[in-house]
């Protein structure tokens, strides 16, 4: 892992006194880790966005870039599925001043411009500092089987890719990914390994209170997995 890169991403953010990473910070300290994400870059004004845009190639998601701004959707800040340039331009100015407009005051630094992923099967991988047991991972399927069934399993951390194989086979959706009803099998390996990089990294920086990677496509068995949201809390030691 390299470490410089990750520790000035998360320096930058104690110089601020932000107690919070912005999303493509985050996704820069996961991308240091070796965690495949979808490329998301920072466009200061529509010149640079159409730009990016131009590399990335429609269509895009554009999402307004704030430090203090946490909730994006909930500021309106948020446009998926921008397919060309018009919409590009339009889509730029009105997550920006949608944003201003519910959050007087916020710094808005402009906003990302983000790779558009078809959507696989999407799981959570999460980390924390728990005050007992210390570096903890949890793992889980997206959707109702998180958010009604809390349907999720735990490790302390550092932990192997063989551990975080146990991890993913342990939850009861597992036969979603395992190939249920013909359905192809998942990337069992691509989850262990983002699985085994997320305790490691919160491992190697215990300021990191908070790690949500949500969601992360998975795709068919030797395809891989991608995260394409990711969250990092800085704690008291930070």
């Amino acid at each position: 892992m390299p470490v410089d890169k990750v520790a000035e991403l998360l320096q930058a953010a104690k110089k601020e006194n932000r107690k919070e990473l912005m999303e493509v910070e985050s996704k820069q300290v996961l991308q240091a880790c070796g965690i495949p994400v979808n490329r998301t870059e920072l466009a200061t004004d529509i010149g640079a966005a159409v730009k990016i845009a131009r590399e990335i190639h429609y269509p895009v998601a554009v999402k307004v870039a704030s430090p203090d701004i946490l909730h994006k959707s909930d500021a309106k800040g948020v446009k998926l599925g921008v397919g060309s340039e018009f919409e590009l331009r339009r889509a730029f100015d009105e997550v920006i001043n949608n944003s201003k407009t519910r959050n007087p005051g916020a710094r808005i630094l402009g906003a990302t411009v983000q790779e558009y992923v078809t959507p696989g099967r999407e799981v959570i991988i999460g980390g924390l500092q728990d005050r007992t047991f210390g570096p903890t991972v949890m793992f889980g399927l997206g959707g109702i089987w998180v958010e009604v069934l809390k349907d999720v399993s735990f490790r302390l951390a550092p932990l192997s890719v063989d551990d975080a194989r146990d991890m993913i086979q342990e939850v009861k959706g597992y036969p979603v990914l395992a190939g249920a009803r013909g359905s192809p099998p998942a990337d069992i390996d691509a989850i262990a390994g983002i699985i085994q990089k997320a305790g490691q990294l919160i491992v190697d920086f215990p300021e990191i209170a908070e790690l949500d990677i949500n969601p992360t496509f998975v795709f068919e068995s030797g395809k891989g997995a991608m995260a394409v949201d990711a969250r990092i809390v800085l704690g008291e030691r930070a």
